[in-house]
């Protein structure tokens, strides 16, 4: 499988995924449509499906643009919100790229029809706005006890696992989650790498869930730091998982 990021609007990705074998590809989140087709034609590859994450603009906004060009495209969702959408996915739901099989994961909160695509075999995940580098969503559509059984079903896939998000906001999120695990060396150090990346024009994606596991406190609502340093500033909160992830949710929303 080969994947090449798309920079959208101000800070938003969009996915090329290639299967090298067919030259068949997909095209996760599109909101411009004319960086999708440029980058569709410079790899010579033969663009058969849409797969959106969600339906908010930033994602979807230029499924309409895409498919006039291309109308032939299958467009997935769980949600009739998308546009375009053809086929009808849910959780458990295998989706086809040439050789390439992703399974449909749902995972809602920031929308009620957020999914994401996981390809076991190839060890990668397409998060949308559920899980970032560092972060997760806002709870848009759902709740902290929503979002906590999202985000550990992403949680408890294989550490080597490659997470490809939705934006790229990895150096607010680590700066955040300073303020939470200033002592987390893990943290400190892919924040210092995070900046390197942006100084140099790179991307910060693909992330691991290795990595989100040892530095995101939206996986890291358990971490004892992170509790400790929430019971010093709110010393009424109760120190069990939801109040804790919504808790952090809530400073995030206003850092």
């Amino acid at each position: 499988m080969k994947v090449v990021p798309i920079p959208q609007l101000s800070d938003n990705y969009a996915y090329l995924i290639v299967d090298p074998a067919t030259k068949d590809a997909a095209i996760v989140d599109c909101a411009e449509p004319a960086p999708i087709l440029d980058t569709v034609a410079r790899e010579g590859v033969h663009l058969i499906s849409i797969l959106p994450t969600h339906h908010h603009y930033d994602h979807v906004g230029g499924n309409e643009e895409l498919l006039a060009s291309l109308p032939d495209l299958v467009v997935y969702g769980y949600d009739d919100r998308v546009p375009g959408i053809t086929t009808r996915v849910h959780e458990g739901d295998s989706i086809k790229i040439g050789n390439l099989a992703a399974q449909v994961i749902f995972i809602p909160a920031h929308t009620t029809g957020h999914i994401a695509y996981y390809f076991e075999k190839e060890q990668a995940v397409f998060t949308g706005d559920t899980l970032f580098a560092g972060g997760c969503g806002r709870l848009f559509e759902g709740d902290a006890a929503m979002m906590i059984q999202s985000l550990g079903k992403l949680r408890d896939l294989p550490a080597a696992t490659k997470v490809y998000f939705g934006h790229e906001y990895t150096e607010s999120n680590l700066d955040f989650a300073l303020t939470l695990e200033p002592h987390n060396r893990a943290l400190r150090e892919k924040r210092q790498w995070a900046a390197d990346q942006i100084a140099h024009g790179s991307y910060t994606t693909p992330t691991t869930i290795a990595s989100e596991q040892e530095t995101n406190p939206f996986f890291r609502w358990q971490s004892a730091e992170l509790r400790q340093t929430l019971a010093h500033q709110f010393p009424g909160l109760a120190m069990e998982d939801v109040a804790v992830f919504a808790k952090t949710r809530e400073l995030k929303d206003n850092f």
